[in-house]
């Protein structure tokens, strides 16, 4: 074989590696192991006085995300009691691997009865943030499609929802709920319908409704990026190697059928 052709074989091979992403700058790039960042409460959970952030909170990209199968895979966090009111506020970043035949529950809030709230993905990669009060309420957010990341915000005010994605939203819902969760499931309807296909990362809750300039500040942070707000930080779920939670309230979650993948597309 002349060199002319190895060089050739050579570079061919090296350009199938960049399109894999094996040669990407932020695969070498320094990444935060589980539990990195987290909320520090002197006073205990649920206390607000002297909290802060401890340990490093910069920004990197997490070793791992959780990767949800689309068949039986869910996270439930219960008890979890932290969105009481009608402000408040769900973030998190998903990467759907394919669509549902109907929908899927990218998040469920559940306070007995008929009665919760979702933030739901649809069949043509429609995404709506839904309550339920006796009759079904949705707003929708701005389409997605797969094999991408997305930031996705459901935002209540007590007068409107709204529904973020990638910081873009759409007309909101003019409805109001007061809502009273006292257990979450991520990826799933109670842990027994509607499963995600998917990763999902960087999970968190708020007692209070974030602006429009917070969630494009979400947006911009990326999937590593710290909670806002930490006086009204309820839950914080990085989904990075664990369901823990980092917001320092221990509302913990237990994983079933998901795993935490380092491969996680970014």
């Amino acid at each position: 074989m002349s060199y002319g052709w190895a060089i050739l074989i050579i570079a061919v091979v090296l350009g199938a590696l960049f399109q894999l992403g094996v040669f990407n700058s932020s695969s070498f790039a320094p990444r935060a192991p589980p539990g990195s960042c987290q909320v520090f409460r002197p006073g205990g959970p649920g206390t607000i006085t002297n909290i802060n952030l401890m340990g490093v909170c910069t920004g990197l990209l997490p070793q791992y995300a959780a990767q949800f199968n689309g068949q039986n895979g869910y996270v439930r966090v219960s008890p979890f009691t932290g969105i009481q009111n009608s402000a408040f506020t769900i973030s998190l970043w998903i990467n759907p691997t394919g669509f549902p035949a109907v929908y899927s529950e990218l998040l469920y809030g559940g306070y007995g009865g008929s009665g919760g709230w979702d933030v739901l993905l649809g069949s043509a990669g429609g995404l709506s943030f839904c309550y339920t009060t006796g009759s079904n309420h949705c707003v929708n957010c701005p389409s997605i499609t797969t094999g991408k990341w997305y930031s996705v915000v459901a935002v209540s005010t007590g007068s409107n929802e709204y529904c973020y994605a990638n910081g873009a939203t759409t007309t909101p819902d003019a409805t109001a709920f007061t809502p009273s969760a006292t257990y979450l499931y991520i990826g799933a309807r109670s842990g027994s319908t509607y499963f995600f296909n998917g990763i999902i990362a960087n999970l968190q809750a708020y007692n209070a409704s974030l602006s429009a300039n917070e969630v494009q500040a979400l947006y911009l942070q990326g999937i590593g990026g710290a909670p806002l707000l930490l006086q009204n930080l309820v839950g914080w779920w990085p989904l990075n190697g664990n369901a823990n939670d980092y917001s320092g309230n221990n509302n913990n979650g237990v994983p079933t059928a998901v795993t935490f993948t380092s491969q996680y597309g970014k």
